[in-house]
């Protein structure tokens, strides 16, 4: 699967629980959901991945957890509020350099319209 084709089947999962859930739950109800649609999918993705940083070959445990990292390419992170802010996109861009991840998809389920709640980010642009 291309790195298009993964963003495309989550996206298109994300989707599905969006139109049978709406927004304004939870984040946890949202991760859980799109799990089951991915798996549902036979897409391979873990949850809750953490990215340790790694300072002068020294590997910190300090938190970072992806929520979705699908196919090992794509990271994601799901969020459930009123707007995406410049941290949000900020973290999406840790995770990226973290993971060596080229695209990440930001996906925001408190909104009317999914597709006004997703930002796909390329590493490096």
């Amino acid at each position: 699967m291309s790195d298009n084709q993964i963003t495309e089947s989550v996206i298109g999962c994300a989707i599905n629980v969006h139109r049978r859930l709406g927004p304004e739950l939870l984040e946890s109800v949202y991760e859980e959901c799109i799990s089951y649609e991915l798996d549902k999918a036979r897409t391979f993705f873990e949850r809750q991945k953490a990215m340790p940083v790694v300072y002068d070959e020294i590997k910190l445990d300090t938190g970072y957890r992806i929520d979705l990292l699908v196919e090992n390419r794509v990271a994601v992170e799901l969020k459930a509020v009123e707007a995406i802010t410049d941290v949000h996109l900020a973290q999406v861009m840790t995770y990226l350099r973290l993971s060596n991840c080229r695209f990440s998809l930001l996906i925001n389920f408190n909104v009317a319209i999914l597709k006004n709640g997703l930002k796909r980010v390329v590493n490096g642009y």
